[in-house]
């Protein structure tokens, strides 16, 4: 059997193991939505370590810590974190995590505008820590409060809705029972 040099940026997956990879990302990205849902993100840990990270973040990234507004945390740019300079950066950035995160490197799904929703055109794929560092920075900024409240909306409406479904199939069984 001939060893080869394996290349990450060459790989081919499994079709098996990607759907897998998928489905919990989309599971992750639910959970944290629902967090932010029931949680101020001011007050929210992600990790024993959010003090670490979010420092480091912007240690490394000098360039995300620009107020008011944090422009760069708060509207990700694919393009500038997956370029060659980008992901070298990221490379030695998460490398930092790999004995202090559990799952650091694992994918995760992440709103490219911190004040939508997921949605098919709002979500990147990132490693988790990535997720983490810029999650943490975008509830410790405020830059989360407005997703807070439409999550918060959201389940409002859901919860009206499934009130409302449940009165009219109360309302069609005693119509069935001829009361």
């Amino acid at each position: 059997m001939a060893t080869q040099q394996f290349d990450p940026n060459n790989a081919q997956n499994a079709i098996e193991i990607e759907k897998q990879f998928a489905v919990k990302a989309v599971e992750h990205a639910q959970t944290y939505w629902n967090l932010l849902e029931k949680v101020p993100p001011r007050e929210l840990r992600l990790t024993k370590i959010d003090d670490e990270i979010f420092d480091h973040l912007m240690q490394e990234f000098p360039e995300l810590n620009t107020p008011p507004k944090y422009e760069k945390i708060a509207k990700l740019d694919e393009d500038w974190m997956k370029s060659p300079e980008g992901k070298e950066r990221w490379r030695k950035f998460i490398a930092a995590y790999e004995k202090k995160v559990q799952d650091y490197n694992f994918g995760s799904l992440i709103r490219t505008d911190c004040s939508d929703e997921y949605n098919e055109t709002n979500t990147i794929f990132v490693t988790r820590i990535q997720f983490y560092a810029f999650e943490i920075a975008r509830n410790r900024l405020g830059l989360n409060d407005k997703a807070h409240e439409l999550a918060k909306a959201e389940a409002e409406k859901e919860r009206i809705k499934k009130e409302k479904e449940a009165k009219e199939k109360e309302k069609g069984k005693k119509k069935g029972n001829g009361r």
